[in-house]
């Protein structure tokens, strides 16, 4: 199979597109149908899990979806969405090469240390979370609004905004303080 979007044929010669396999048939899903070279739009697709072996090239939208775990060894070329799903924890050695979107994640407890997101972290609104891990790199923004984070690895290393509004952090410190205490933030921080 090329992508998942183009139909497979079964043995009794029904045209069955991917993401009905998924939904109805997960074991019947071939390690060609796993490689997925573009864009892969799951979203309001009633799935809870995500096949073992899965590489997607470009974007993966899930949300709307009721995921809560996604397999060890996923790899995303592009951004991955998960926003307003019930995921609960994210592998450790998770791949995004794009941004990572965990907004209203409000199952969500953690993050794996050293995660390296080539974009921008979104976890506005994922109250359950109350530190991040250590080793974190954010090549672009980091949106912790709305969050009960109350602090932040020294080790941080944000390459343009971190955004503090409406956190317990926005409320201990003024911008200069956590500029000071943080070197590893690019840009400016935003607290208000």
């Amino acid at each position: 199979m090329y992508n998942l979007f183009k139909f497979i044929e079964d043995k009794r010669g029904y045209k069955i597109p991917f993401k009905f396999k998924l939904v109805y048939d997960p074991n019947s899903l071939t390690k060609e149908d796993l490689n997925v070279k573009s864009d892969l739009d799951l979203r309001n697709i009633p799935i809870k899990s995500l096949p073992d072996g899965l590489k997607v090239g470009g974007y993966l939208d899930l949300r709307g979806t009721n995921i809560k775990e996604l397999p060890n060894d996923l790899k995303v070329g592009g951004s991955l969405s998960l926003e307003g799903t019930p995921i609960q924890s994210l592998p450790d050695g998770l791949k995004v090469n794009g941004s990572l979107i965990l907004i209203n994640c409000t199952n969500l407890k953690s993050l794996p240390e050293n995660l390296i997101v080539n974009g921008r972290l979104d976890i506005e609104g994922c109250k359950n979370i109350t530190s991040l891990p250590s080793g974190l790199k954010v090549k672009d923004d980091l949106d912790l609004r709305d969050t009960n984070i109350t602090k932040l690895p020294p080790d941080l290393q944000v390459g343009d905004d971190l955004i503090l509004y409406r956190t317990p952090l926005a409320k201990k410190y003024t911008e200069e303080e956590l500029k000071a205490k943080y070197p590893g933030v690019q840009r400016n921080i935003f607290i208000i």
